[in-house]
């Protein structure tokens, strides 16, 4: 400091106080009292709120989230601290998550657009449908679509003998096997502690009329999700009423989620008013994916979360480190971009691979 003060003026440049401890902590040529700098520049865990402790080495660590950007403390990992198994945001101690009756839990924010039964996703059904037609992929046969627990779902896979499935958590299932399914007929209530109650189930009997015979998707998920999880299931529909065999899981799942994000682009793409560029591979591939988006606005003016819920949903696909997911994503997109998607439509019909 090089100087001499009197005891009121060697004060905090925070609280204005004198500091008297015989410690304190400059920034720049400011004084603090060392509490006052703790609270203004430590880093606090978003999730329970406290100071993040320094590790072995006396250094802040902490955890950031990619895309959301939520820090916490990395013990967080390990202490069972729920997370939303729509948007991956960890519960923090001064937000309530919706508990499911199949043990995930849900944000209120993912829950102000979530879809909790058969009957109220037919509409998104129809919307995914128009969009595959506006894209001339029509597919004429009447496809059951059915919601349900997650548990069904696990069991329906374990029955099924075609597919790669997305672990740790599978949220959706193109089934061609005979099965009888439980799908949630009613949207359940909230009851108290945030719990989901009166989940009603009625089973559904699956005839093989063709190659598929129903498509099946997690209830409980936003909008948004359970319609890019749709455009991948259907897309692994007309896969196989094509007739494409039986395709690599790299080229298979990457083009299904070519498809996903392709329809998740378009919706972007109605939100931002039509006043920009779509980036995405649906720009390249046909321009008459308009469908969908004039449909989106079915569900009305989305909220900011919302709009941002949609750029996570990409980004999650875009940022895939799975070989069948996200390497094959990356790999139809880049040909759906170069060639359009007709074109390496055909190109994996005749080599069952993506061109270059």
């Amino acid at each position: 400091m090089g100087g001499f003060w009197h005891p009121e003026c060697f004060s905090c440049h925070a609280c204005k106080l004198p500091i008297t401890d015989y410690e304190f902590s400059m920034s720049g040529n400011r004084r603090y009292h060392k509490s006052c700098y703790k609270e203004l520049h430590h880093p606090r865990c978003d999730v329970c709120k406290n100071f993040i402790p320094p590790n072995s080495a006396g250094l802040i660590e902490y955890r950031a989230h990619p895309f959301w950007l939520q820090k916490y403390c990395p013990s967080h990992e390990r202490d069972g601290t729920p997370r939303c198994c729509s948007c991956q945001r960890m519960e923090s101690v001064d937000a309530k998550y919706l508990l499911l009756d199949d043990g995930r839990k849900l944000c209120l924010e993912c829950l102000d657009s979530a879809i909790m039964d058969t009957h109220e996703c037919q509409p998104l059904y129809v919307e995914i449908q128009e969009f595959y037609e506006g894209l001339h992929m029509k597919i004429e046969q009447q496809i059951p679509m059915l919601l349900v627990e997650r548990q069904a779902l696990n069991e329906a896979m374990e029955g099924e003998k075609n597919g790669h499935h997305h672990l740790p958590e599978t949220r959706g299932l193109c089934l061609s096997e005979e099965q009888t399914i439980p799908t949630i007929s009613r949207r359940p209530r909230i009851g108290a502690g945030y719990q989901l109650i009166d989940v009603i189930t009625e089973p559904f009997r699956l005839i093989r009329h063709c190659e598929v015979t129903a498509i099946l998707v997690l209830y409980g998920l936003p909008r948004l999700l359970t319609g890019s999880i749709l455009a991948h299931e259907m897309m692994h529909a007309w896969l196989r009423l094509k007739g494409y065999g039986n395709l690599r899981p790299e080229v298979e799942e990457g083009i299904c989620q070519v498809l996903a994000h392709m329809w998740l682009d378009s919706e972007m793409y109605a939100d931002s008013g039509n006043d920009g560029a779509s980036s995405s591979s649906s720009s390249s591939s046909s321009s008459s994916s308009s469908p969908s988006s004039s449909s989106s606005s079915k569900k009305g003016k989305r909220s900011d979360f919302e709009k941002k819920l949609g750029k996570y949903f990409k980004h999650q696909i875009e940022s895939d480190s799975s070989s069948a997911y996200g390497d094959g994503f990356r790999q139809g997109n880049q040909a759906v971009l170069k060639y359009g998607l007709r074109r390496t439509l055909d190109h994996i019909r005749m080599t069952g691979s993506f061109p270059y």
